[in-house]
């Protein structure tokens, strides 16, 4: 566990939320059809006990089971978290795409890898941002 301070947004910046406190900052991977649909591929999440967690901003929720929420912002639509709401003070299962920090974590674990529509192992292309960004179009000032 750690105790570092993180801050996260949503795409379009309506969403902020804070990690004061207890979390465990390295990400799980998730391969089940569910979290396929939501996140068009692999789902990946960190947790961080629900004390620990400050959301502002205007945020939706969907109940995807019925044990579980899942949040997004309603104006970009960028996931923000997945939660069981049947036990008061459960933990967030945060984004780490929303987190600049997250891009130095190492995995935690990997579930329904039987499930999974395509793993990042093999040999297919693969491209730097330099060398994507010479050849397509892209966002000026994208976070690296």
């Amino acid at each position: 566990m750690s105790t570092d301070h993180l801050t996260g947004q949503c795409l379009c910046g309506a969403v902020q939320i804070t990690v004061v406190g207890a979390h465990d900052p390295r990400p799980g991977a998730c391969h089940c059809r569910m979290c396929q649909r939501w996140n068009g591929g692999v789902f990946m999440c960190f947790e961080a006990q629900a004390e620990a967690v400050t959301v502002t901003g205007d945020v939706a929720r969907y109940a995807s089971s019925d044990f579980s929420e899942r949040a997004f912002c309603p104006r970009c639509g960028s996931h923000l978290w997945m939660r069981d709401t049947d036990t008061p003070g459960t933990a967030y299962e945060l984004m780490p795409g929303l987190f600049d920090a997250a891009r130095d974590w190492t995995m935690r674990s990997e579930i329904y890898v039987d499930g999974a529509i395509a793993t990042l192992t093999g040999d297919h292309p693969r491209a730097t941002g330099a060398e994507y960004e010479a050849k397509n179009r892209f966002v000026e000032g994208d976070v690296k």
